[in-house]
């Protein structure tokens, strides 16, 4: 077994949806998570700027001394992988492929949608992806930029978000799909509206739960998975960065995980790559 803790990284708070399924398939493991919310959101940002950001996130994990990275931002899975891949010098899993592979599965007709920001919807990365695994599957994609504030706000079973999502995915739903990524990390917090919109014959397709079971399929395979409690009896640790005030972050990540993360820290990330002296969270 390989006790190093698995990194997690996100452009915000999002990438907490699969931090939880990761902890929940995985209950052994440690993990670092870094949620780079100085500079969220990165859906709206150049695929260059993407890149540089994710070259520095990878710095920090390898300094962190992490045995994996699990990219759960899907604008960084769909723009930036070959860059984080380098500059990791570790094992690195995005959340586009398992993804992928899980609506490939889920749908009967291989009509298929997906669901992101406006940086994924645009590098076409899920289709390509999708057609990887059937050929001659229909991918349907549609930017929808205005659920993560709703998320992030809390408000995703209300009138506002009801009719956010009719205006999003109407067009997916009369096209036919019967299975729809949900290609953010912000959106499994929407599932109910979505479902409901999108009606009972439509499978949602959460990329959290699918990298989940990626993950760990990784390390059983190159043996690294830790299974069983410690001769010493000590727990799991569960270590958060972001890189702006913690106060937003655990307020938002107690609605996300159910509780305030215990162990948070802001940190600087520098352009080159460094990290400066962290702030513990009060």
């Amino acid at each position: 077994m390989d006790r190093r803790p698995i990194g997690v990284f996100d452009s915000g708070v999002g990438g907490l949806t699969v931090f939880r399924a990761l902890a929940a398939a995985l209950p052994d493991e440690s993990f670092v998570y870094l949620g780079d919310t100085a500079r969220v959101p990165y859906g709206t940002k150049s695929p260059e700027t993407v890149r540089r950001y994710a070259r520095e996130a990878s710095h920090f994990f390898r300094r962190q001394d992490v045995k994996l990275m699990v990219v759960a931002c899907n604008t960084v899975s769909a723009v930036a992988m070959d860059a984080v891949a380098w500059e990791a010098g570790m094992p690195a899993l995005g959340v586009i492929l398992p993804g992928a592979r899980l609506a490939a599965e889920a749908s009967r007709r291989k009509r298929i949608g997906v669901i992101g920001t406006r940086a994924t919807v645009g590098s076409g990365a899920y289709t390509r992806a999708i057609r990887e695994v059937v050929p001659r599957a229909e991918v349907l994609a549609q930017a929808c930029p205005l659920f993560v504030p709703l998320a992030e706000e809390g408000w995703t079973d209300n009138e506002v978000a009801r009719a956010t999502a009719e205006s999003y995915l109407a067009p997916l739903r009369e096209a036919g799909v019967d299975a729809l990524v949900l290609g953010c990390t912000h959106y499994p917090l929407l599932k109910d509206t979505i479902a409901g919109v999108m009606g009972p014959g439509v499978a949602l397709v959460d990329s959290a739960e699918a990298i989940a079971g990626a993950v760990r399929q990784r390390l059983d395979r190159e043996r690294t998975l830790v299974a069983g409690r410690r001769e010493d009896g000590a727990r799991p640790e569960h270590r958060f960065f972001v890189t702006d005030g913690p106060e937003p972050f655990t307020a938002i990540a107690a609605r996300f995980l159910g509780r305030e993360p215990e162990l948070l820290e802001r940190v600087r990330i520098e352009p080159e790559g460094g990290e400066g002296e962290g702030e513990h969270a009060p």
